[in-house]
Order: structure tokens, then C-alpha cells, then sequence
């Protein structure tokens, strides 16, 4: 079954635009579902829809949208009046601006969708616009209406098309200065940070989405299998991260790196200790420090 655009419209740049549509770059990829069953009859639960005061039922498609003002008072919305405040990206995505790609944190990303010709008309236009912003390599930013909201979105080019990520407000995220404030300041130590980054050059590769696997959905599916042919599955622990202390972190940075014998020399290293007092005579006393032989 062809997927259906979850919006249609114009892509403007200036005086020259082209028809497009939007799909979603997602898709439900079949992941596993659960139903709420009642225990004692093994069937399953059924959620009716009803009015909260009569418990009369009613059908979805005879509802209609209401806006709370006051307490359990509801202003009633139709289709003509959510049309009825159509903004200019309702119907156009006009770029704003472009913006260098790495200014644009990754965490402002939300969702993802193709940006894709709609039609024969237009699509030399496309075909222009995708080109030149490769070439720039920079991102253009736009708004468009989706679900009753005017979102802010970034548009690049990806594997022949353009795409489109909607982008988070910055109202719409926490403040990361006041989860981060502890470890902001600290100090560290230069030759550790060293060893981190050669650890990290080891470890760089590039990012390859069919390396990724959900494990435990794995595991699940596992279960679920093993029980229908009436069968255990064997319970693997999941490994516990060892609880190394700070004084442990060279050795380890060390021991990734594969450099055994240094990594050990640190380990067994003996910590320092304050000089040995002499001890007092039966006087009370110190005793004498035994004099020291010379070398003949």
C-alpha cells in the first residue's frame, strides 16, 4: 500500500517555488503489542466510547473538537473554523534563511519527513533547489502547519531528495544548565583526557543504522516463542558495570587501550605514606635514629 502524504503544498525559495508533499519518514516496522486481557476469561478488554454524563455510546466519526474555557464548559470547534485561521505556511513552506548544519544542536531535532515532488509540474525547480544546497552544504529553514501547529523545520538534502525535521522551540526544552551545573567546573587530569581521546580515535567508525539491533525486543520475541511451545528461555543476567573508583580510571584508561603493563605498574603503585616517628624510650624519649653506615 503507497503511503499517503501527511501534508501537500508549495517549497518557495524567493520568487521560485514547486508543488511538494510531505511523507513520513517513519514507518511502524511491526514492533510487538500488547492488549489488556481480563485474567479470569482470557478475553480482551474493550474501550467504548461514551458520553462522561449519560454513558450513552457514541461513534468517532459523529464527534466533533472542543476547547475547555472553563470548568467541564466546552467552546465547540468545526472544520470551518480551524480553516478559518490558515496561516501562509498552511499551505507554502517558504525558506527563511540557511544556517550552517552544525549550529543546529541535535537535540532541537523531533520528527522526519521526505520532502518530495508532488507531481510532474515543478520538479526541474526541485531538482535546482536540491543541487544548490548540496552544494552549499548548509540548511534551510522553514515553517510549515502539521497537526494544528506551525512548526519550525530544517530542510537538507539526503540519498537524492530534500528532508524535512521538524525542530523543538526552545520552550520546549528543559535547560540543560542546571542538570550539568556539578560537573561543568571540574578539573581534569591532562594525561587521562589523553588517553580518553586515543580510546575514542580507536573506537570512530562511520555510523551505519543496519549495525543497530534492538536487543531486548529480540530477547522478547525470544520469550514469547519459547512460551507458545511451551518451553522456558534461559534468564541471562544482564552484566553489572564494575564500580571503579576515580583512583581505578588511569589503569582502566590504560587497560582499554591494551597497554597491560603500564596499566599495572599504576595499579600496583603504593600510595604515599607520612614518615615513621621514632619511638620513645623508656624515658619517654625519642629514641636515637640509628646512624647511617658510609660506603667504604
Amino acid at each position: 500500500m503507497a503511503p499517503r502524504p501527511i501534508w501537500r503544498g508549495h517549497l518557495r525559495l524567493a520568487l521560485v517555488s514547486c508543488p511538494v508533499a510531505l511523507y513520513n519518514a517513519k514507518h511502524d516496522r511491526g514492533t510487538i503489542r500488547f492488549h489488556l486481557i481480563n485474567p479470569e476469561t482470557g478475553n480482551r478488554i474493550q474501550m467504548i466510547t461514551q458520553d462522561a454524563e449519560t454513558e450513552k455510546p457514541l461513534s468517532r466519526r459523529d464527534l466533533v473538537k472542543g476547547y475547555e474555557f472553563k470548568k467541564n464548559t466546552y467552546l465547540l470547534l468545526t472544520d470551518d473554523d480551524f480553516n478559518s485561521v490558515k496561516v501562509e505556511s498552511s499551505e507554502t513552506m517558504t525558506v527563511e534563511k540557511f544556517v550552517e548544519a552544525d549550529s543546529i544542536d541535535a537535540i532541537y531535532y523531533d520528527a522526519s519527513y521526505y520532502v518530495v515532488p508532488d507531481g510532474q509540474a515543478g520538479r526541474d525547480v526541485y531538482a535546482v533547489l536540491l543541487e544548490a544546497i548540496e552544494k552549499t552544504g548548509r540548511v534551510a529553514l522553514s515553517r510549515v502547519v502539521i497537526g494544528q501547529r506551525e512548526r519550525t523545520i530544517a530542510l537538507r538534502p539526503m540519498q537524492g531528495g530534500l528532508v524535512a525535521h521538524t525542530l523543538f522551540e526552545q520552550r520546549d526544552v528543559n535547560d540543560a544548565k542546571s542538570m550539568f551545573e556539578d560537573v561543568a567546573g571540574m578539573k581534569t587530569d591532562p594525561e587521562m583526557v589523553k588517553l580518553a581521546t586515543q580510546l575514542i580515535d580507536r573506537q570512530t567508525g562511520r555510523y551505519d543504522p543496519a549495525d543497530l539491533e534492538d536487543r531486548y525486543e529480540t530477547r522478547l520475541r525470544e520469550m514469547i516463542d519459547a512460551k507458545l511451545k511451551g518451553e522456558g528461555l534461559q534468564e541471562e543476567a544482564a552484566p553489572e558495570p564494575a564500580r571503579t573508583n576515580v583512583i581505578d580510571l588511569m589503569a582502566a584508561l590504560k587497560r582499554s587501550l591494551g597497554d597491560d603493563a603500564a596499566a599495572a605498574k599504576v595499579e600496583s603503585k603504593p600510595a604515599s605514606r607520612a614518615p615513621a616517628k621514632a619511638k620513645p624510650d623508656k624515658s619517654g624519649n625519642a629514641a636515637p635514629k640509628a646512624p647511617r653506615k658510609r660506603a667504604s
